[in-house]
């Protein structure tokens, strides 16, 4: 077995850019192999693209091609303050088909993180599933329903406040809570600092608006995998439990240690399983 400190350096992320039908520029990256089995990660509420490191960084995940962007208003990707630009499931939708687009993947495997839930019912509910692959939801929200929900709602609504302090102060008790242990260090700043680049009216944009995807879910007939932290504070386990018993066939993966950020704090397991279920995907594919 090839030691870490022998195995081969992974190759630079190569950053690009997509433009969304609405007219937006998206900062994405590609990391990986050119071929195989694609991997399109979403992160999720205030975050960035940036927190699939231990993903587009990985050994284990190495040989599949894989892209990370930024949603619109999020990271490096222009950010529209009028509320207009985060309410219309069309918009979200389109940009996905954008990514999917730009990156030149063939039916990729979407990977969403919490409100990436919402963001890949969107794409479905306009385009359908031809297009993909597979899914896996990573303690993902699909639904408003406050049972699925843990206890940060109250704490999201302060990171809206227009006042710095208490937007701060939400902000920074938020990230301490997305994980079961505390991060620490660089982790900690560069979770932080991408927190903060998201504007607080954006922030407000993304609440309050329709989750209506159970039906979408139901007829959903492509290999999707549910994986949830049984620790977190943020998407309830009762979410992820929910999803594996309307989508047909899914797949529940519970990492009972972990919180809101499993692909994080247990990235090893996470990768192992992911890169599993790409396999097994690529193995339905036509052709395969």
């Amino acid at each position: 077995m090839t030691s870490p400190s022998s195995a081969p350096a992974l190759p630079a992320p190569r950053p690009f850019t997509v433009a969304t039908p609405d007219g937006l520029a998206l900062a994405a990256r590609r990391h990986g192999a050119e071929t195989g089995q694609g991997l399109i990660f979403i992160h999720g509420f205030s975050q960035s693209g940036l927190c699939w490191s231990r993903q587009t960084a990985s050994p284990v995940l190495a040989h599949l091609p894989m892209v990370d962007y930024d949603f619109r208003g999020h990271g490096g990707s222009d950010k529209p303050l009028e509320e207009a630009a985060y309410k219309d499931p069309a918009r979200w939708a389109g940009e996905v088909a954008a990514v999917i687009a730009a990156s030149g993947l063939t039916r990729p495997i979407l990977v969403g993180w919490s409100y990436a839930g919402r963001i890949i019912g969107d794409y479905l509910a306009t385009f359908g599933s031809a297009a993909l692959g597979g899914i896996v939801f990573v303690d993902a929200a699909t639904s408003n329903e406050r049972a699925f929900y843990g206890t940060c709602n109250r704490l999201m609504r302060q990171m809206c406040a227009d006042d710095i302090a208490e937007n701060i102060a939400a902000t920074r008790a938020f990230v301490r809570r997305c994980a079961s242990a505390p991060l620490e260090g660089e982790d900690l700043e560069i979770w932080l600092a991408t927190n903060m680049l998201v504007p607080a009216r954006v922030r407000r944009a993304l609440f309050d608006r329709p989750a209506d995807y159970e039906a979408l879910l139901k007829a959903l007939d492509l290999p999707v995998l549910v994986v949830q932290g049984g620790r977190d504070e943020v998407v309830a386990p009762a979410m992820a439990h929910h999803l594996a018993a309307v989508i047909p066939g899914a797949e529940l993966l519970l990492m009972e240690d972990a919180g809101h950020a499993p692909f994080f704090e247990a990235a090893e397991r996470f990768n192992a399983a992911l890169a599993a279920f790409a396999a097994q995907v690529a193995a339905r594919a036509p052709g395969a």
